[in-house]
């Protein structure tokens, strides 16, 4: 077995997009996360119910947010609501390995061999195949692996990578946005539906 575990803590929220410029703001303004994770928890920037959700979406997007470089924070509070949630997909990538395998080797290899969908049992499938390398995976509850599931899939719906019917979208990458991400190499935007010539149209 491999001896890099898989992260798996996410189970709820999507890719937090409302949520995450006001946390990229305050980041912004401060320059500093701790700070940054006191004051969104101190005033309750997130106008959320309970303290403790305040703690767990906090931490959460911090955990993604802070993958992202100030130049691309800089970016999610200023390009469209599209270029926002790619952002938000690529943070959500770099945080969780599993993630980032999937949009590579099951979303991006169904657009290039021109599958049109992809299902819960494409998932499943990739799934088990981890599981032979990665024991985490089997120690998680069944219900756990449902929740993993279906956030997976809100994410990938919240991106506009895939319809309400989980039809693959293509990626619309903005030159902006794509020069932004590719600064720390090409493979930062294999994470996405894309052909390599349509990445390279993206950064011209």
């Amino acid at each position: 077995m491999t001896t890099e575990r898989y992260r798996l803590s996410f189970t709820t929220g999507g890719l937090f997009t409302k949520e995450a410029p006001v946390i990229a703001e305050c980041y912004l303004a401060l320059r500093d996360w701790k700070q940054t994770r006191d004051r969104v928890r101190s005033e309750n920037l997130l106008q959320v119910r309970t303290a403790a959700a305040s703690l767990r979406i906090s931490k959460e997007l911090v955990a993604r947010l802070e993958l992202l470089e100030p130049s691309e924070l800089e970016s999610l509070l200023s390009t469209n609501q599209r270029d926002r949630g790619y952002l938000l997909w690529t943070a959500t990538c770099r945080r969780y390995a599993f993630i980032r395998a999937f949009a590579i080797e099951i979303l991006r290899e169904s657009y290039l061999s021109r599958r049109h969908q992809i299902t819960f049992s494409d998932y499943d499938s990739f799934y088990n195949a981890k599981a032979l390398w990665h024991s985490e995976l089997d120690e998680i509850a069944l219900s756990t692996q449902q929740k993993l599931r279906q956030n997976l899939f809100r994410m990938l719906r919240e991106a506009d990578l895939v319809s309400d019917q989980q039809i693959i979208q293509p990626a619309l990458v903005s030159p902006v946005t794509a020069q932004l991400l590719a600064r720390r190499g090409l493979d930062e935007l294999l994470v996405f539906p894309a052909s390599d010539s349509e990445i390279q149209r993206w950064l011209r």
